[in-house]
């Protein structure tokens, strides 16, 4: 059954491109050749020669089984199992609240059930029937309804206006929010209804699949004429129809040859970096190991090779005349051979296999905390932060570079008109986000200002809030414009805001309230505001567009009616869109708005009567983190119009209008502190240029006055060629500019290193594209990182993967990955941790991520304060762990397992170095983790010598105290199973007490386990010592009746521990001395009372910390450098500094 079609718009005359007229010249002559080779046959599917499945290959795991005879491994591997199959069903619970159903926990996201959709598919003779997305071929021609997704790549044919227009929403894949205009081609058209298609027979001719989100070539063969096919045909899986009741398309690409599917990328395996060099270490434990074991090996083959030479017996007493197969002189090489098995058996406790299954434990227990902080939890979407995986809660501590997508995650996917400038006049008190922030730094006049402005834009709350209108000032609103000295000016300026769009408007039937679908939401906010300041756009036809408008010497609404001429869309090169409308006194009218650029430079002499005042205004905005537009008039005379030739240099008046891309609460704030922290910041997005830039202000990314590296397509050498169409010219040229630019913005690099001064790099995809080439990446790597910001721009969901793919292979860093969006999955894949942002994309990000918050800002909380915390609770476990000998068998088995396990997780777990309020205070804490200070090999081999000479102390203070001491009273010296018992009493002591030196936060539960770990042990020897001496061996009554009553005992083992932790001390007290790390530092602060002295704490961060080149705080110490500083500021700043000195000298 057929919809009707929407004939009251007529888009033909709105819209100025000419769509479906390109030509076959330059890449379409390609056609046929290699990489251009697909051939669809429209409505006949069965004619294709092989059909694409459209399921994805299931990849399940292979689990081998261990097996040991060692009880500590089968616990590990155990626990360790049982906590990933967890976290596995944790993950797959969650996949299916979000109503994705997934069967077995390793499937691909999104699969099942989006396989598993339904779309109308033509089944002959003009009926279209429901079918599956899976069941879909090339060739079948499909209707998709009004917001509903397109399930697969296809070429419009037509649509319901009679235009075959369609308005698409490409958010899964490039992140932008504006609708995308498509229209069909003019040989298909014409197919309005079901029945049209019933003998509907054309050939396809196309390129081949590929990742181009933004190109596509090919023909089309209908009834003997080619018509050239362009991405202006083009409709993309995962895209959605908006504002159009229906269309019907061709598909040509199904499954993985989507494009979507194209630029997805196979989840990678995540291990932290201190895990992975923990394996290191245990590998390097291991070789150890077997080194040992061979040379004893060796020398216990040619020892017992020498028992037994011609009849006489060297050791005698071991009789080797009569003997095992393990000390047979006659098969010695055997006897080698097997005492290397033994001895392998007997140091295998030299590897610390229960540090992994403690770790296990710690981890799990840190996501708790993670997923527990009060201070991520989202109320008013109810949600809170989620660790998805708990094998990455370390790597939180050491990231370097975060790759952050923009739109609805930086952002709220909404744009708010917030403020203008009219005739050299501001209005609007609508405060931003970075004005907020930096309210606290700019001195109390401007705080006491924007306090002022909040408590106005509080109370304007109380009335029913608008969406894209956040406009506040009661010399504009309510009509009261008209007594304004300018008030002509005013109502061109309103006037321009309701006509110069594109956007449709559409009549609640219930209540009569206009909304309007527009192709950008800054457009929409635009119309929004003409309606909120009365000049109501209520609609559009063929020729003409009608308002309800307030007029200026009445006071009161009347209609008027606009004759639309002509629409010149907004375009890259542009920058600026206008419209030609006659209005009802038959002048003809000129309304612009564009980019301060490209307007300003066309103003006329007799119209730059506010320019200067606008300027001023446009920096102020700009500043403030506003997405400044100017707008312009002119009135033009018949002639001029009727030699109307697209080019026009003049304008009247100037006006700007400032919206706010309206950034996340709290991101100015996160992007400083990370950007303290020393933690760099690029920004991938798939919008244009000037959006990303105008977003790059607005968090203080980029600032005024920073220099811009900007690495752009649109070069004038490039474009000259392209007038040429040889692709291989065009080719090569761009990749010598792309280089030349590249090369260009080293040499200012260069330059730069001298100068204080920061610089971004902003660069387009196209450009993008030939950057990351083999020959290209290492130069365009070497740029990025040496610039303060980066911004990408125009990025393609595999080209955002590529990027961290780059950054995380080449630097060697941990990269963090952050959007919320299907077009960051790659991304957050790629990354060493990836977070997904629950916002409003749906939750394909969070369902491929490692963390999931609701808001940008809580990352700040999640890496200052977590990660730190977790990052040191890491290092400070393994440096915990000591293996030392004893002798008794469970005793070497319940060592790491029992005796030291529980206070070593205790600490893994509670421990903290300083408050959550002081590592968000002093972000610099943060590089500890980043410079992996606390687990670099100097301290591994640092702990691992202290480890050595502990083994040693007590060793040799146990060996000659009782070899020939009398331990009873009776006289007896000690056996074999008292020195062990007493060795291994002085390691527990010893072990115990050494972690519980550097702890700086202690509790009850670390109380009670590091000296609870010490009454375990004697408790154990009680209880095990009582049982049957064919159960207990060599520990049946050790202590009860040998250890405990022997003052000896006692006296040895707090030797023995004094003197191990002697050397401890000593290096310990030396490092605080000469070489304190910044953690000290703050803790020398805090001890001292100092951490709410500003100055006390400014100079504290000034010893360790760089200077931040991002962030509203580099953009406010920007602003203030040609400032005169008073003299007390420099009084205090000395004396400031002068007790810093004092205070950090005596805490030492």
């Amino acid at each position: 059954m057929a919809v009707g079609r929407r004939r009251k718009q007529h888009f033909g005359r709105i819209h100025a491109f000419s769509c479906g007229r390109a030509s076959f010249k330059g890449d379409h002559s390609l056609i046929g050749g290699p990489g251009f080779s697909r051939v669809v046959y429209c409505n006949e599917p069965s004619i294709m020669e092989a059909i694409m499945s459209e399921l994805p290959n299931i990849h399940l795991p292979l689990f081998s089984p261990t097996v040991s005879n060692v009880l500590p491994l089968v616990v590990v591997i155990g626990i360790t199992m049982g906590k990933e199959a967890l976290e596995d069903w944790k993950r797959k619970k969650q996949k299916s609240s979000a109503k994705i159903v997934i069967t077995i926990c390793f499937l691909q996201l999104k699969d099942i059930e989006v396989n598993n959709r339904k779309v109308k598919v033509h089944h002959g003779d003009g009926v279209f029937d429901n079918a599956k997305w899976r069941d879909l071929k090339v060739g079948d021609i499909v209707k998709v309804q009004k917001d509903e997704f397109f399930p697969a790549d296809l070429i419009l044919l037509s649509s319901s206006y009679e235009e075959a227009i369609c308005y698409v929403e490409t958010m899964n894949l490039d992140g932008e929010t504006n609708l995308k205009l498509k229209q069909a081609l003019d040989g298909t058209s014409h197919m309005h209804e079901d029945s049209s298609f019933q003998n509907f027979k054309a050939v396809i001719k196309c390129e081949d699949p590929n990742a181009n989100l933004y190109s596509f070539v090919g023909g089309l063969h209908l009834e003997e004429q080619q018509y050239p096919l362009s991405p202006q045909q083009l409709l993309l899986r995962d895209s959605k129809l908006r504002n159009t009741d229906f269309i019907y398309g061709v598909v040509i690409f199904t499954g993985n040859d989507t494009k979507v599917m194209q630029n997805s990328t196979d989840p990678p395996s995540k291990r932290s970096k201190v895990e992975k060099r923990m394996d290191k270490l245990v590998y390097f434990l291991f070789f150890i190991l077997v080194l040992l074991s061979f040379i004893g090996s060796i020398f216990f083959g040619i020892s017992t090779s020498e028992d037994l030479e011609n009849g006489t017996m060297r050791r005698w007493y071991l009789r080797p005349d009569d003997t095992t197969i393990y000390y047979d002189p006659k098969r010695a090489p055997v006897a080698a051979i097997l005492h290397f098995l033994t001895a392998i058996m007997l140091y295998s406790y030299l590897i610390p296999i229960s540090l992994y299954v403690s770790i296990e434990i710690v981890k799990v227990l840190q996501s708790g905390f993670i997923n527990r902080d009060m201070h991520m939890y989202y109320e008013e979407a109810d949600k809170p932060a989620r660790a998805r995986t708990s094998n990455l809660n370390e790597e939180l501590g050491q990231v370097d570079t975060i790759l952050s997508d923009k739109t609805g995650t930086l952002t709220c996917n909404s744009m708010e008109f917030i403020k203008c400038s009219v005739a050299g006049t501001a209005y609007g008190h609508g405060v931003t986000e970075v004005e907020r922030a930096l309210a606290g730094r700019k001195g109390s006049s401007l705080a006491q200002e924007l306090t002022e402005e909040a408590h106005v834009e509080d109370s304007a709350e109380e009335r029913t809030s608008i969406k894209g209108f956040n406009f506040i000032d009661e010399r504009v609103t309510n009509g009261n414009w008209v007594n304004e000295p300018k008030a002509d000016i005013i109502q061109k300026f309103l006037r321009l805001l309701a006509i110069c769009h594109t956007a449709i408007p559409e009549v609640d039937e219930q209540t009569g309230r206009i909304s309007y679908e527009a192709e950008s939401p800054d457009e929409a906010a635009f119309v929004i505001a003409a309606r909120e300041l009365g000049f109501e756009f209520y609609e559009r036809t063929q020729t003409s567009i009608l308002l309800h408008e307030i007029d200026a010497i009445s006071g009161g609404k009347v209609e008027r009616c606009y004759e639309l001429l002509n629409v010149l869309e907004f375009s890259s090169s542009r920058k600026r869109m206008s419209v030609i409308v006659r209005n009802e006194d038959g002048k003809l009218l000129l309304l612009c708005k564009g980019a301060d650029s490209v307007m300003l430079e066309r103003l006329a002499k007799s119209g730059r009567e506010f320019e200067e005042k606008t300027k001023e205004h446009i920096n102020e905005y700009a500043d403030a983190g506003l997405r400044t537009l100017v707008l312009a008039y002119r009135e033009l005379n018949e002639d001029e119009y009727n030699e109307f030739n697209m080019e026009f240099t003049e304008a009247k008046n100037s006006l700007s209008a400032d919206l706010e891309d309206k950034l996340q609460n709290g991101v100015p704030e996160c992007i400083d502190k990370l950007a303290q922290a020393g933690i760099k910041l690029w920004v991938l997005t798939g919008d244009k240029m000037e959006t990303a830039i105008n977003i790059g202000f607005a968090c203080s990314l980029l600032r005024q006055g920073m220099k811009q590296i900007v690495i752009s397509s649109e070069t004038p050498e490039v474009k000259a060629l392209e007038k040429d169409e040889d692709k291989s010219a065009v080719s090569t040229a761009f990749k010598a500019s792309v280089l030349r630019q590249i090369s260009g913005g080293k040499a200012l690099l260069t330059q730069s290193s001298e100068d204080p001064e920061a610089l971004a790099l902003i660069i387009d995809g196209k450009s993008l594209t030939c950057a990351l080439e083999d020959d290209v990446k290492d130069l365009f790597l070497e740029l990025a990182l040496g610039c303060a910001s980066v911004i990408c721009c125009r990025s393609s969901p595999k080209q955002k993967a590529l990027v961290a793919r780059l950054v995380k292979i080449k630097t060697g860093n941990t990269t963090l990955a952050i959007g919320d969006g299907a077009n960051d999955v790659g991304m957050l894949q790629e990354a060493d941790i990836g977070v997904g942002i629950s916002g409003v994309e749906g939750m394909q990000a969070v369902m491929s991520s490692d963390i999931a918050i609701a808001q940008f800002r809580y990352l700040e909380r999640l890496l200052l304060v977590h990660g730190h915390w977790c990052y040191r609770r890491m290092s400070s476990m393994a440096f915990s762990w000591e293996c030392q000998a004893a002798y008794n068998d469970w005793y070497l088995t319940l060592y790491n397992v029992v005796f030291t396990s529980l206070a070593v997780i205790a600490m893994g777990v509670f421990d903290q170095d300083v408050s959550a309020r002081l590592c968000v205070k002093f972000p610099l804490l943060y590089q500890e983790g980043v410079q992996n200070v606390l687990f670099s090999w100097f301290r591994i081999l640092g702990w691992a010598f202290n480890g050595v000479i502990s083994a040693t102390l007590v060793f040799f203070f146990c060996i000659r105290a009782v070899e020939s001491q009398a331990f009873r009273k009776g006289g007896e010296v000690v056996g074999m199973e008292i020195l062990g018992t007493t060795m291994y009493t002085c390691v527990v002591w010893l072990v115990n007490c050494q972690m519980a030196l550097p702890i700086h936060y202690f509790t009850y539960i670390l109380h009670f386990f590091i000296w609870g770990g010490i009454i375990k042990w004697y408790i154990f020897l009680l209880a095990y010592g009582s049982l049957d001496p064919s159960t207990s061996t060599t520990a049946y009554k050790v202590f009860i009746e040998a250890c405990a009553p022997a003052p000896f005992y006692w006296l040895l083992t707090l030797l023995v521990v004094i003197s191990c932790l002697i050397p401890y001390f000593t290096y310990a007290s030396i490092q605080l001395r000469f070489f304190p790390m910044y953690h000290q530092m703050i803790q020398c602060i805090r001890t001292d009372g100092q951490s709410d002295d500003l100055q006390y704490c400014k100079i504290g961060r000034q010893r360790s910390l760089r200077p931040t080149t991002v962030g509203y705080t580099a953009r406010f110490e920007a602003s203030k450098r040609f400032e005169e500083k008073p003299e007390g500021s420099y009084t205090a700043h000395f004396e400031a500094s002068k007790r810093f000195e004092e205070k950090s000298e005596g805490s030492r």
